[in-house]
C-alpha cells in the first residue's frame, strides 16, 4: 500500500436504498483525500510499528450482514510512536473485510512488520483503515522513521497545503507547500519521503530533512 492519492480522511459511504418490498442493496465506496505522512501522522490516535502474527474474520454486532464482518488482525507490538495516553499494550487491530468499504489487507503469513495508525473505537479496540498511514516498514525511507520518532509530532500545528497546479502561494506563516505532484508526478514523492513540516523557534512553518539536501526547490532548512 503506497503512500499515494488513496490516503488521508476515510470517504467509506455506506447508502442503504430499499428497492420493492423488503429488498435491500447497498451502495460502498472507499475515498481518501491525497495526504503527506506527517498529516496522517497528526490526525491519527494512534501510530505503532507491529508485526502482524495472524488474523481472523469476525463480527463486532449481532448482525449477519457481510459488510459487518471485520478483519481481526493479531499482531506484535514492537514500538508505539503516538496514543501513548491512550493504550498500553495493543493485541488487535481491525479493519473492514471490504476494500471498497476502505478495508485494508495485510500479510499475516510471514510476520511481516508495518507501521499502522488508526482511530480508537469506544470499548477500546483500533482501526485501521486505507486512509490511514499504513505501509510496509521496509517500503519507509531513513528520514519517514526518524520523523515518526518527534519530527512529525512538532510539526502537527503546521499546514501542509497539496500544490497540484502553478501557481500555488503559501496563504500563511504556518504553511508548508507540498509540491511532490509538481516536481515528480507522484504523491509519494521527495518530500513525503525525506521531508518533515516543523514550527520553528519564530512560530513559522517550514520542511525539514535530515542529511544532505537534494537539489529542489523547496528545500528550507537542513541538520548541520
Amino acid at each position: 500500500m503506497a503512500m499515494s492519492q488513496e490516503r488521508s480522511v476515510c470517504l467509506g459511504l455506506w447508502v442503504l436504498l430499499l428497492l420493492g418490498t423488503g429488498m435491500k442493496g447497498v451502495v460502498e465506496g472507499c475515498s481518501c483525500h491525497p495526504a503527506h505522512p506527517q498529516q496522517l501522522f497528526c490526525t491519527a490516535e494512534i501510530v505503532i510499528r507491529a508485526k502482524i502474527s495472524g488474523e481472523k474474520i469476525v463480527s463486532p454486532s449481532n448482525s449477519s450482514s457481510p459488510y459487518m464482518k471485520m478483519i481481526q488482525y493479531e499482531i506484535k507490538m514492537i514500538k508505539m510512536f503516538k496514543g501513548f495516553e491512550k493504550a498500553k499494550d495493543i493485541q488487535y487491530v481491525y479493519t473492514q473485510v471490504f476494500s471498497s468499504l476502505c478495508g485494508v489487507k495485510l500479510d499475516s503469513n510471514n510476520k511481516a512488520g508495518y507501521l499502522l495508525s488508526g482511530s480508537m473505537w469506544s470499548d477500546g479496540r483500533i482501526s485501521i483503515g486505507q486512509c490511514d498511514l499504513v505501509e510496509s516498514w521496509d517500503n519507509l525511507s531513513l528520514s519517514q522513521k526518524k520523523n515518526l520518532n518527534y519530527r512529525y509530532q512538532m510539526g502537527c500545528e503546521c499546514r501542509i497545503n497539496t500544490c497540484y497546479t502553478v501557481p500555488c502561494a503559501s496563504t500563511g506563516e504556518n504553511e508548508c507547500l507540498w509540491t511532490d505532484w509538481l516536481l515528480d508526478n507522484s504523491l509519494n514523492g521527495e518530500q513525503a519521503r525525506q521531508y518533515a513540516c516543523i514550527r520553528r523557534s519564530d512560530t513559522t512553518c517550514s520542511w525539514y530533512r535530515g542529511g544532505p539536501p537534494p537539489e529542489k526547490d523547496f528545500l528550507d532548512m537542513t541538520d548541520p
